[in-house]
């Protein structure tokens, strides 16, 4: 296997690791920035297949001159060798080397690659937050940001009438984009008041480009005649072959369904989520420390400069707390601006005080809107018995109450054991808020070798570990 020697390995090349590398590289660091995708940009910035031909893929996207100016500086450094990118790369694990760390990673191809570097940024992101629901598998249900993806990636709807359905801002922007797109977006029902965010008002008013940024996604679905329907929820799709209707049902402060207000939406696509789970395989699988979040997710235990509980790992974006693209980029510059000063044996540089400004009061808006959009405890109450829980190895609700009522289950891990919801392809990031939901449990951090599949050759070419 190929071996490099870097100054600072980053893993992801979305918001946070695209700027924290381009930063490093300006502050004479050599960086190595590997990735799955085949371009940078992330889940964010996600691009249309070259074979399209997009004319203005900038038009899919909320602040397109972010990426633009950052990736022409990722390609100038490229140029003079100081940012070696690495696409196609998919980390598998990152393991202690002496004084340095060595970043092992399978390639699109099914080779493998390993590189060695002093520092090492992790910036893998985060997934969707699925609630089930009675009929949520059935077609044309699908996540909120998978539908965002077809549209930025592959230029297609997932549907012509199309109800948007969960938690949090990001069904603002994908309603937005699916009624610009075409779509008929009858509904954002979305599960919370938006009470939570009148008690910070401060926050909000530091903030005046998010109020900006939600007037405009406002604005567009006013235009295009999308209802905005809070404290309420899809509590069931209705269909044979695909999703043809959802009921909606209004809540209460605990998110349980309120009797007599249901009703049907016709609709041929559902696209639902309720917000992002922070993506910490890699880390928790080195021992850095978590935090339980404000939205109930959990997330790296980060300080001021990104640094995580362990020496020479820094995490750097949605990892220390979901909170958008900006936060990410502020936080993947400070990320570097630390590494650079570490390695130097320096104070940090004056620009660190501004970023670390920016980061506190981006960081407290993140805060509030998590805490105005956490799952209320009772949304359980829509679950029938027979309502698929972990989607990979088909396992209902019901086997999941009975391990926790007649079994003694007092955790996701023990229910795990006992009925397999989590032990599918997906490894429970689908699943396992709801599972911990029914057992009364919190989220717990997952802790795993391996932090995507790897061919077992890889693994039998790995040199033995030194017994001494």
């Amino acid at each position: 296997m190929p071996n490099s020697a870097a100054d600072v390995a980053i893993v992801g090349a979305g918001p946070a690791g695209l700027a924290a590398a381009v930063t490093a590289a300006d502050l004479g660091l050599a960086v190595v920035l590997l990735d799955a995708a085949q371009r940078p940009g992330g889940q964010y910035y996600r691009h249309p297949a070259p074979e399209l031909g997009a004319a203005r893929p900038q038009a899919l996207h909320h602040d397109w001159a972010a990426f633009a100016t950052r990736e022409a500086r990722l390609r100038a450094h490229e140029g003079t060798g100081r940012i070696t990118y690495q696409p196609g790369h998919h980390v598998w694990t990152v393991a202690p080397d002496g004084k340095a760390w060595t970043v092992h990673a399978r390639k699109d191809d099914g080779s493998a690659s390993s590189l060695t570097a002093r520092t090492v940024i992790l910036a893998t992101g985060a997934y969707e937050r699925q609630l089930p629901f009675p009929g949520w598998t059935l077609p044309g249900v699908l996540a909120a940001g998978g539908a965002q993806a077809m549209l930025k990636s592959g230029l297609v709807l997932p549907g012509r009438r199309i109800v948007v359905a969960g938690g949090g801002p990001l069904l603002l922007a994908v309603a937005a984009g699916l009624a610009a797109a075409g779509a008929r977006v009858p509904a954002v029902v979305e599960a919370s008041s938006y009470t939570g965010y009148a008690r910070h008002a401060t926050t909000l008013l530091r903030n005046p480009a998010k109020l900006v940024e939600a007037a405009r996604y406002g604005t567009e679905l006013a235009r295009h005649n999308v209802r905005l329907l809070t404290s309420q929820a899809v509590v069931e799709a209705h269909g044979t072959d695909r999703v043809e209707a959802v009921t909606v049902a209004r809540l209460d402060d605990a998110w349980r369904p309120i009797e007599g207000t249901a009703r049907r939406i016709p609709c041929d696509a559902l696209a639902v989520g309720h917000g992002l789970v922070p993506e910490l395989s890699l880390a928790t699988s080195l021992g850095c420390a978590t935090r339980t979040a404000r939205d109930g997710t959990v997330a790296l235990d980060l300080t001021a400069d990104q640094r995580t509980s362990v020496p020479g790992i820094w995490s750097a974006g949605e990892t220390g707390g979901i909170g958008g693209a900006q936060l990410a980029l502020v936080e993947g510059e400070l990320a570097a601006h630390s590494i650079a000063a570490t390695l130097a044996s320096t104070p940090p540089a004056h620009a660190t005080d501004r970023l670390r400004r920016r980061k506190t009061r981006l960081r407290a808006f993140a805060d509030t809107m998590a805490a105005a959009h956490r799952p209320g405890k009772a949304w359980t109450t829509w679950l029938t018995d027979a309502t698929d829980i972990c989607r990979c190895e088909e396992v209902k609700a019901d086997r999941i109450r009975e391990a926790v009522d007649d079994l003694g289950a007092t955790d996701a891990r023990t229910v795990k054991l006992l009925t397999r919801a989590g032990m599918g392809w997906c490894q429970g990031r689908m699943c396992g808020p709801a599972v911990s939901a029914l057992c009364g449990s919190a989220p717990t951090p997952d802790r795993r070798p391996l932090a995507c599949p790897v061919p077992l050759r890889h693994l039998a070419a790995l040199p033995a570990p030194d017994q001494n």
